[in-house]
């Protein structure tokens, strides 16, 4: 069985996290929870998330994706945290991948991975992909890295996600228990 981790920070935004959470395990993947603390998680409209684990307890070793959801808060929060850095770095190394949505891309500008890859984000922040090339796609797969651009593509972003995990035939299996076209 495929396994995913989800890091939400406090700030996060709701819709990209749960999204993207129900369409992976509809589809049959471990979903982790992971918080930076054990508490319940605030989201940007304070909707609280009880994680499974903190981040500390993730092993990249037994991770095939890690996904940072967007919510300016949350991302910031993100950016600030040396455990989340670590993780996805060490992702990285692994040739795993790595998932990012609406603002959460720029993180990975911060832990300095996401490099010259095609990306997408929140099109406000385009600017902010550091060497990267934006995309003004709902959702760009490039060298392992996923980007998604926000709220609105959250159900795309995790049906890509389910299509890169469990292949194509999968992700429109569920996309049809959705009634979503895909």
């Amino acid at each position: 069985m495929k396994k995913v981790a989800i890091i939400l920070a406090p700030g996060f935004e709701e819709i990209e996290a749960v999204a993207p959470i129900d369409i992976l395990r509809r589809a049959g993947v471990e979903v982790i929870i992971a918080g930076l603390t054990g508490e319940p998680v605030p989201s940007a409209r304070n909707v609280k998330i009880v994680p499974d684990v903190t981040v500390d307890s993730l092993n990249p070793d037994e991770l095939d994706l890690v996904i940072l959801p967007g919510g300016a808060g949350g991302v910031e929060n993100l950016k600030k945290d040396e455990r989340v850095k670590r993780l996805i770095n060490s992702m990285m190394e692994r040739n795993k991948k790595v998932a990012a949505i609406c603002a959460a891309p720029t993180a990975l500008v911060a832990y300095g991975v996401l490099g010259d890859r095609k990306a997408t984000v929140y099109p406000s922040l385009k600017d902010n992909l550091g060497t990267a090339t934006y995309v003004d796609e709902r959702v760009v797969v490039d060298e392992g890295v996923i980007t998604s651009q926000g709220p609105g593509t959250a159900i795309d972003f995790g049906l890509k996600l389910v299509e890169i995990l469990l292949g194509y035939e999968k992700a429109k299996e569920v996309a049809e228990r959705l009634l979503v076209e895909y």
